[in-house]
């Protein structure tokens, strides 16, 4: 499959985006009441949605940049997640935000939650994806928060990727099939 921007359709305009942002961070602000939050940013997918996020939380915070790798080509993942370059803290008693682009086959996001309960006694870990595909779950899992659900498309844009391309679009957008 080849992908042009011109061939895609939006899934979610950059301000339904930036809307959904707000809320989500209503709802962390809410839940972690001023304390200090290590705010841990999956590269490279979801550094934009974690920047625009972190913009609108209320509370002291650091931030973290951890890569990992699950796909081997541009749209199918091995099934195996790599840890790149996982470089952090010491979290523990600390209160960790995981922030995330896709949660789908739950693989990753699963990886990185046994990770940091295998090597820290954090306060507090909360998992947060800008979308979550329930369709395509391989494990049981669910993001604490997550910004919109979407189905079986290949999504791109907001940090999403094709093959290295299009993170820059400011919507997330679609191909047909």
């Amino acid at each position: 499959m080849e992908v042009k921007v011109e061939d895609l359709k939006v899934l979610f305009s950059e301000e339904q985006i930036q809307k959904r942002i707000k809320e989500l961070a209503k709802e962390m602000n809410a839940f972690y009441k001023g304390e200090d939050v290590v705010a841990i940013c999956v590269l490279k997918g979801a550094v934009m949605f974690a920047v625009d996020l972190v913009k609108h939380l209320d509370m002291p915070l650091q931030m973290e940049f951890i890569r990992l790798s699950s796909y081997g080509s541009a749209m199918s993942t091995t099934g195996k997640v790599n840890a790149v370059d996982i470089k952090l803290p010491d979290l523990n008693d600390k209160n960790v935000l995981i922030i995330e682009d896709i949660v789908d086959t739950g693989l990753t996001a699963k990886f990185l939650i046994d990770f940091m309960h295998c090597n820290f006694n954090a306060k507090s870990i909360k998992f947060c994806s800008l979308l979550d595909k329930k369709i395509t779950r391989k494990v049981d899992i669910e993001p604490d928060y997550y910004g919109f659900e979407v189905d079986d498309k290949f999504v791109i844009g907001y940090g999403l990727d094709y093959d290295g391309y299009y993170r820059n679009l400011r919507y997330i957008g679609y191909k047909e099939m």
